[in-house]
């Protein structure tokens, strides 16, 4: 089965065990916010833990000292990711509401560059890659935006990778550009009907290799890999919950099936059994694969 008719077919399970159980949704979104704070500030080198992350947005205090800015960083997000959840149904995405995430996400980080696109001479390099002058970010982004939206026939798993892909590609703000993108791509999910979905911190050597392609070739093959996987491994984990499934570690499913620990690992990251990644941890309903 294709990875797409697999989503299909998730989507499908979801909305139906989903019927009547909006307050079980609203835990499982609120549980996960630390996570997608967690693993996208990661990528982009903070060095705040899950653990760290979650007390801080809980208003615990650390045990070692963390930056002003990484404080704010984890704050922000939290901020950015739960607005997301409540207003991606309403509003349909525009250069307005990329602006106001922006502000959101960089007050009292960089309030200079706060909710603006870049500017004059403020040009910005991504590895190799130079990004377009300033006075080209608001046509292409209103280009990227249009073609996305356009783009209906197209399966989910592209739509998200190429938006991604050009967005990132773009890199509209002076600071910021990788956990707007990625926040965005839930924005858009969640007001097609799907879930969000995280990029996790341990895929992030992937996730570049994706820009590399991208920017090499103008291929989103691998991009496409890293969306479809996080889409399952999102539907997964709520359809165990929503059906009220004994949620254990692989490791302990493998015990308990005498079945090989690390060839349940591979599958899981393959994404070819109902398992997911929770917490630094694969995880997976008890009733099986």
């Amino acid at each position: 089965m294709s990875i797409y008719k697999r989503i299909d077919l998730l989507r499908q399970q979801y909305y139906k065990f989903a019927v009547g159980k909006n307050s079980l949704l609203q835990l499982i979104g609120e549980a996960e916010v630390a996570e997608q704070v967690y693993n996208s500030n990661a990528i982009e080198n903070s060095t705040l833990s899950l653990d760290e992350t979650e007390k801080i947005l809980l208003n615990i205090d650390l045990d070692r000292f963390v930056s002003q800015r990484e404080i704010f960083e984890a704050r922000n997000l939290e901020r950015v990711v739960k607005y997301i959840d409540l207003k991606a149904v309403q509003q349909k995405l525009g250069l307005e509401e990329i602006l106001l995430l922006h502000r959101m996400l960089i007050t009292n980080i960089r309030d200079d560059i706060a909710g603006r696109f870049r500017e004059d001479n403020e040009w910005v390099r991504v590895a190799n890659h130079i990004a377009c002058a300033p006075e080209l970010v608001t046509g292409k982004l209103e280009k990227t935006l249009a073609e996305y939206h356009s783009s209906i026939t197209d399966n989910v798993i592209k739509r998200i990778a190429v938006f991604h892909l050009n967005f990132e590609s773009i890199h509209p703000f002076v600071d910021g550009n990788g956990r707007i993108g990625r926040v965005l791509n839930n924005y858009l999910l969640i007001r097609d009907g799907y879930v969000p979905v995280n990029i996790k911190f341990i895929d992030r050597s992937l996730y570049y290799d994706a820009f590399q392609e991208f920017d090499r070739s103008g291929k989103s093959s691998i991009m496409e890999e890293i969306v479809g996987k996080a889409l399952t491994n999102s539907y997964h984990k709520r359809l165990a919950y929503l059906r009220g499934m004994n949620i254990i570690t692989l490791n302990e499913y493998a015990k308990r099936n005498d079945l090989s620990h690390s060839n349940l690992i591979n599958k899981a990251k393959r994404q070819t059994i109902n398992a997911f990644w929770e917490k630094g941890v694969w995880k997976i309903g008890n009733s099986g694969l």
